[in-house]
């Protein structure tokens, strides 16, 4: 494999551990385009770290173990600094499944308030110009506060919507938003749903159409690759879009 590091932009990871932070990484690497790839995670992700040793691409963890937004905005900041050329930020971070459990205050401590201190983080280092942030289909910063915080509920969308507000505030220049509608691939997806929904997508709106945790994945990396010269909202059919160029 041809030695790519002079040439390649590195990549800042919020969210890695996830089922879409897992194809994020692994598109990253994949791609080859980037190196090295930093993760900012609370426990070490061991299947990353060799995914990167077999492509020859440097996966580098950094450990935020209690994730709260001073310490993961300081550890943004000194792990960016630390980078050469090019740096893009990606996140993918968000409460996965559960939300109707939460407080609308416990719901955007981790969307709203860490996702915002990533972004801080990123743009204090004075080196990354583009952020890609997957947020959710519906999102809606004026949404009912009240009511069930469950995904698809008002109040979820409303977090939601503060959280792409908040990275977009504070964060880079650039902000890519991704809004998904049901994931495929997503270990909080129900398997019967992820089997049902697709064969009604002909009735159903284009922005709430399923996805795929790999075109996810895909859709960020290629605006970290070819960066927008200004900030925009990518639903599904955009997503597609940017994956079949």
């Amino acid at each position: 494999m041809t030695d790519h590091r002079e040439l390649a932009t590195a990549a800042v990871v919020l969210g890695a551990s996830g089922s879409v932070g897992n194809a994020l990484i692994t598109e990253l690497i994949r791609n080859g385009s980037f190196g090295p790839i930093v993760t900012l995670v609370r426990r070490s992700q061991p299947d990353q770290l060799e995914m990167g040793r077999a492509a020859r691409i440097e996966v580098r963890e950094v450990l935020v173990t209690s994730m709260e937004p001073l310490g993961l905005e300081l550890a943004s900041t000194e792990a960016t600094r630390s980078l050469r050329g090019d740096v893009v930020g990606l996140s993918v971070l968000g409460v996965g499944a559960g939300t109707g459990k939460l407080t609308i205050d416990e719901h955007r401590a981790v969307d709203v308030h860490l996702n915002a201190a990533f972004a801080r983080g990123l743009k204090a280092s004075g080196r990354v110009k583009h952020l890609a942030f997957m947020s959710a289909a519906g999102a809606d910063p004026t949404a009912a506060e009240t009511g069930s915080g469950a995904a698809g509920m008002a109040r979820y969308a409303r977090v939601k919507g503060e959280a792409e507000e908040a990275v977009t505030a504070n964060g880079p220049a650039v902000v890519s938003i991704f809004r998904p509608a049901m994931i495929i691939g997503s270990r909080h997806t129900p398997w019967l749903l992820e089997k049902v929904l697709p064969l009604f997508s002909y009735v159903t709106p284009s922005k709430y159409r399923s996805i795929t945790v790999e075109q996810i994945a895909q859709a960020m990396v290629a605006t970290s690759i070819d960066v927008p010269k200004e900030s925009h909202i990518y639903h599904y059919c955009e997503m597609r879009a940017l994956v079949v160029r």
